[in-house]
């Protein structure tokens, strides 16, 4: 039943009704209907889940049902919410969901899905996540979404302010980025990102005109890395297998200097991979979408070790999200 839960709230938001009802609230659930063009049946039935959700408040009067958003669906489920989830809801919708309805195969073979989900190889992998412009977007302002609700915490996980010059390798939709120049205002940052990337950060996100975030065009993988204090790998690590991102940090130690730092961040799995759920979940995912996991601490030791750093620590947040934090 989550599953149909989840679901169901997805589609509210595809659908538009937490932004119908914040710009026009108390509407029947015919009025809702009408103006987002869809069955008064099906409409009164979504809006009636959504009320046992605590999604949506309702109100009789005249012996009709007047609908408006509970505070949680203002907050994180219109477009404009200060904490809106919308985007990496629909993206989870539209493109998690769809992979997983390949779970079976998945396991079967160990691999990801997007050639029986999409038709599209995945031989090259971010070129089947990024597959459209669209696509592309709407995976950046997710990414965006979930570092202006994390970012903080794990920016601020250990003090970053002995490393000025910052490279954020994969750093997509520049979020950490603006959250690194606003807690340490000494730092600058370089978002390390392939070319059609950037040139679609640069179209869709205005806030990065700021004088202490630019940008390098490159592959990670295949490019030379260039110098820095401190390099950011959000997210980056659980998208490959162990030998690549050996591979990665073992470049990424080639070019440090003696002192300089990697921040991971990534969602850590208990010693014993019982746990949290949610880890072990996203660790699934990464299975159906990606050619990573998630990881344990020692695991994640095991590799930075393999790929020469010796100082390793890493800090739970309690949230989503946790930060990793090696030196050479």
């Amino acid at each position: 039943l989550a599953t149909l839960i989840e679901k169901a709230m997805f589609t509210a938001c595809e659908l538009g009704v937490f932004d119908l009802l914040e710009s026009e609230a108390f509407l029947t659930f015919d009025a809702i209907a009408e103006r987002l063009g869809t069955s008064s049946q099906g409409m009164e039935q979504l809006l009636d889940i959504c009320v046992t959700l605590n999604l949506l408040k309702v109100e009789m009067k005249r012996e009709k049902a007047l609908y408006q958003n509970t505070e949680l669906a203002t907050l994180y489920l219109t477009k404009t919410g200060t904490k809106s989830q919308y985007n990496m809801l629909l993206y989870m919708s539209k493109t998690t969901y769809s992979c997983w309805n390949h779970l079976t195969e998945a396991i079967r073979e160990g691999k990801n899905q997007y050639m029986r989900t999409f038709g599209i190889p995945s031989d090259d992998l971010f070129e089947a996540i990024y597959r459209s412009e669209e696509e592309l977007v709407k995976f950046m302002h997710g990414l965006h979404e979930i570092w202006s609700m994390n970012g903080r915490d794990v920016i601020t996980a250990f003090d970053l302010s002995p490393f000025p010059l910052i490279y954020d390798l994969g750093g997509c939709s520049g979020a950490l980025a603006k959250e690194c120049i606003t807690i340490y205002p000494e730092c600058q940052v370089t978002i390390f990102e392939k070319e059609k990337v950037v040139q679609v950060a640069r179209k869709h996100f205005p806030f990065l005109e700021e004088a202490r975030i630019s940008f390098h065009i490159g592959d990670f993988f295949r490019d030379p890395i260039p110098k820095a204090d401190l390099y950011i790998l959000a997210r980056i690590l659980h998208d490959w297998a162990d030998n690549k991102c050996v591979q990665l940090l073992t470049n990424i130690h080639q070019a440090c200097k003696p002192g300089c730092g990697v921040l991971v961040i990534e969602t850590l799995l208990a010693e014993d991979k019982r746990g949290p759920l949610t880890s072990q979940l996203y660790s699934m995912n990464m299975l159906v979408q990606t050619e990573g996991k998630e990881r344990t601490p020692t695991e994640y030791r095991k590799i930075f070790t393999q790929a020469g750093f010796q100082d390793f620590q890493f800090k739970k947040t309690g949230k989503i999200y946790d930060a990793i934090l090696a030196r050479k």
